[in-house]
């Protein structure tokens, strides 16, 4: 994977924490919020290279949740376990 470029960027102080209480609510990081940003942006103006990878997917990994049923089996499971 090419290497991500690092860039000096100056904010004013209250354009930075209000950035930061946004990305805090998508839980995502202050610069993963500017990128995000700044992709849409460029998505949206047709702008966005051909080349440009996607953001890479940080976190926890995604995994199937169970169904309903498996959900009361458990329950009925544990249940009968603590009896």
């Amino acid at each position: 994977m090419a290497e991500r470029k690092k860039i000096l960027l100056r904010l004013d102080p209250a354009v930075h924490d209000a950035l930061a209480r946004w990305a805090g609510e998508e839980l995502r990081s202050t610069n993963a919020q500017i990128e995000f940003l700044l992709r849409r942006a460029l998505d949206e103006s047709g702008r966005m290279p051909r080349g440009a990878r996607a953001i890479p997917r940080r976190g926890r990994p995604s995994g199937r949740r169970p169904s309903a049923s498996e959900k009361e089996t458990r329950e009925d499971t544990t249940e009968d376990e603590t009896e």
